[in-house]
Protein backbone atom coordinates (compact mmCIF):
# COMPACT_ATOMS: atom_id res chain seq x y z
CA UNK A 1 0.00 0.00 0.00
CA UNK A 2 2.88 2.45 -0.18
CA UNK A 3 5.52 3.72 2.14
CA UNK A 4 4.96 4.09 5.88
CA UNK A 5 3.87 7.39 7.30
CA UNK A 6 6.89 8.16 9.44
CA UNK A 7 6.49 10.76 12.15
CA UNK A 8 2.78 11.05 11.45
CA UNK A 9 0.33 11.62 14.25
CA UNK A 10 -2.83 12.87 12.57
CA UNK A 11 -5.70 14.32 14.51
CA UNK A 12 -8.58 11.91 15.10
CA UNK A 13 -10.74 13.65 12.52
CA UNK A 14 -7.95 13.59 9.95
CA UNK A 15 -7.50 9.82 9.95
CA UNK A 16 -10.54 7.66 10.51
CA UNK A 17 -11.15 3.94 10.33
CA UNK A 18 -14.47 4.18 8.47
CA UNK A 19 -16.50 4.87 11.60
CA UNK A 20 -13.88 4.48 14.31
CA UNK A 21 -10.96 6.88 14.51
CA UNK A 22 -7.45 5.93 15.60
CA UNK A 23 -7.92 7.40 19.07
CA UNK A 24 -11.13 5.44 19.73
CA UNK A 25 -9.46 2.22 18.56
CA UNK A 26 -6.42 2.95 20.73
CA UNK A 27 -8.71 3.43 23.74
CA UNK A 28 -9.91 -0.16 23.25
CA UNK A 29 -6.31 -1.35 22.90
CA UNK A 30 -5.33 0.49 26.10
CA UNK A 31 -8.15 -1.25 28.00
CA UNK A 32 -6.84 -4.57 26.69
CA UNK A 33 -3.32 -3.64 27.78
CA UNK A 34 -4.49 -2.89 31.31
CA UNK A 35 -6.15 -6.33 31.44
CA UNK A 36 -2.79 -8.05 30.83
CA UNK A 37 -1.50 -7.03 34.24
CA UNK A 38 -4.14 -9.19 35.96
CA UNK A 39 -2.07 -12.26 35.06
CA UNK A 40 1.37 -10.68 35.28
CA UNK A 41 1.83 -9.95 31.59
CA UNK A 42 3.41 -6.81 30.17
CA UNK A 43 0.55 -4.39 29.43
CA UNK A 44 0.32 -4.42 25.65
CA UNK A 45 -3.03 -4.44 23.90
CA UNK A 46 -3.97 -4.79 20.24
CA UNK A 47 -7.13 -4.50 18.20
CA UNK A 48 -7.93 -5.17 14.58
CA UNK A 49 -10.41 -2.82 12.93
CA UNK A 50 -12.34 -3.81 9.81
CA UNK A 51 -15.16 -1.83 8.24
CA UNK A 52 -15.13 0.67 11.09
CA UNK A 53 -15.58 -1.93 13.82
CA UNK A 54 -13.25 -3.82 16.13
CA UNK A 55 -13.27 -7.47 15.04
CA UNK A 56 -10.49 -8.69 17.35
CA UNK A 57 -9.02 -7.41 20.60
CA UNK A 58 -6.35 -9.07 22.69
CA UNK A 59 -3.61 -8.41 25.20
CA UNK A 60 -0.30 -10.08 25.95
CA UNK A 61 -0.66 -13.61 27.32
CA UNK A 62 2.93 -14.86 27.42
CA UNK A 63 2.90 -15.45 31.17
CA UNK A 64 -0.66 -16.77 31.19
CA UNK A 65 -0.02 -19.31 28.42
CA UNK A 66 3.72 -19.78 29.00
CA UNK A 67 4.05 -19.14 25.27
CA UNK A 68 6.75 -16.82 23.95
CA UNK A 69 4.65 -16.05 20.86
CA UNK A 70 1.50 -14.99 22.74
CA UNK A 71 1.98 -11.30 22.00
CA UNK A 72 -1.16 -9.17 21.75
CA UNK A 73 -0.59 -8.44 18.05
CA UNK A 74 -0.28 -12.07 16.98
CA UNK A 75 -3.28 -13.15 19.05
CA UNK A 76 -5.39 -10.34 17.56
CA UNK A 77 -4.26 -11.17 14.01
CA UNK A 78 -5.22 -14.82 14.54
CA UNK A 79 -8.65 -13.87 15.86
CA UNK A 80 -9.23 -11.42 13.01
CA UNK A 81 -8.29 -14.04 10.43
CA UNK A 82 -10.75 -16.48 11.99
CA UNK A 83 -13.47 -13.81 12.10
CA UNK A 84 -13.03 -12.95 8.42
CA UNK A 85 -12.25 -16.45 7.21
CA UNK A 86 -9.03 -15.38 5.52
CA UNK A 87 -5.40 -14.84 6.40
CA UNK A 88 -5.24 -11.76 4.16
CA UNK A 89 -6.06 -8.75 6.31
CA UNK A 90 -5.30 -6.11 3.69
CA UNK A 91 -8.49 -4.18 4.44
CA UNK A 92 -7.83 -4.11 8.20
CA UNK A 93 -5.95 -1.83 10.56
CA UNK A 94 -3.91 -3.20 13.45
CA UNK A 95 -3.90 -0.81 16.41
CA UNK A 96 -1.41 -1.64 19.18
CA UNK A 97 -0.29 0.20 22.29
CA UNK A 98 3.43 -0.53 21.82
CA UNK A 99 5.52 -0.55 18.65
CA UNK A 100 5.65 -4.14 17.37
CA UNK A 101 8.76 -6.25 17.86
CA UNK A 102 10.45 -8.10 14.99
CA UNK A 103 8.24 -11.17 15.45
CA UNK A 104 5.03 -9.15 15.45
CA UNK A 105 6.16 -6.94 12.57
CA UNK A 106 6.76 -10.13 10.59
CA UNK A 107 3.29 -11.35 11.55
CA UNK A 108 1.55 -8.19 10.41
CA UNK A 109 3.45 -8.31 7.11
CA UNK A 110 2.56 -11.98 6.64
CA UNK A 111 -1.09 -11.09 7.26
CA UNK A 112 -0.81 -8.31 4.67
CA UNK A 113 -2.27 -5.87 7.20
CA UNK A 114 -3.60 -2.77 5.48
CA UNK A 115 -2.34 -0.29 8.05
CA UNK A 116 -0.56 -0.20 11.40
CA UNK A 117 -1.20 2.30 14.20
CA UNK A 118 0.75 2.20 17.44
CA UNK A 119 1.12 4.26 20.59
CA UNK A 120 4.45 4.11 22.42
CA UNK A 121 7.78 3.63 20.68
CA UNK A 122 9.90 0.67 21.78
CA UNK A 123 13.48 1.88 21.69
CA UNK A 124 14.87 -1.53 22.69
CA UNK A 125 12.89 -3.85 20.42
CA UNK A 126 10.71 -1.78 18.07
CA UNK A 127 10.70 -3.08 14.52
CA UNK A 128 8.60 -0.50 12.67
CA UNK A 129 10.61 2.67 13.35
CA UNK A 130 12.74 2.68 16.51
CA UNK A 131 15.29 -0.11 16.18
CA UNK A 132 14.36 -1.56 12.79
CA UNK A 133 11.86 -0.55 10.14
CA UNK A 134 10.65 -3.84 8.75
CA UNK A 135 7.39 -2.33 7.47
CA UNK A 136 9.28 0.04 5.16
CA UNK A 137 11.86 -2.39 3.78
CA UNK A 138 11.53 -2.10 -0.02
CA UNK A 139 12.89 -5.63 -0.44
CA UNK A 140 9.73 -7.04 1.08
CA UNK A 141 6.53 -7.48 -0.90
CA UNK A 142 4.30 -5.59 1.54
CA UNK A 143 4.84 -2.16 3.09
CA UNK A 144 1.78 -0.99 5.04
CA UNK A 145 1.48 2.63 6.10
CA UNK A 146 2.41 3.19 9.74
CA UNK A 147 1.06 5.86 12.07
CA UNK A 148 2.83 6.17 15.39
CA UNK A 149 2.39 8.11 18.60
CA UNK A 150 -1.39 7.77 18.97
CA UNK A 151 -1.99 8.12 22.73
CA UNK A 152 1.65 7.17 23.11
CA UNK A 153 2.02 8.93 26.46
CA UNK A 154 -0.80 6.87 27.99
CA UNK A 155 0.58 3.63 26.57
CA UNK A 156 4.06 4.45 27.87
CA UNK A 157 2.65 5.33 31.30
CA UNK A 158 1.03 1.88 31.58
CA UNK A 159 4.35 0.22 30.79
CA UNK A 160 6.31 2.46 33.16
CA UNK A 161 3.91 1.78 36.02
CA UNK A 162 4.03 -1.97 35.37
CA UNK A 163 7.83 -2.16 35.42
CA UNK A 164 8.11 0.22 38.39
CA UNK A 165 5.77 -2.03 40.38
CA UNK A 166 7.81 -5.12 39.41
CA UNK A 167 11.07 -3.51 40.53
CA UNK A 168 9.68 -2.39 43.88
CA UNK A 169 7.83 -5.61 44.66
Amino acid sequence: MGQPTVGSNPTPSARTLAGMDDVAAMEVALAEAAAATAHGDVPVGAVVVHGGAVIAQRHNERELRQDPTAHAELLALRDASRALGTWRLDDCTLVVTLEPCVMCAGGLLAARIGRLVYGAADLKAGATASLYNVAADPRLNHNPPVTHGVLGDRAAALLTAFFTDRRTA
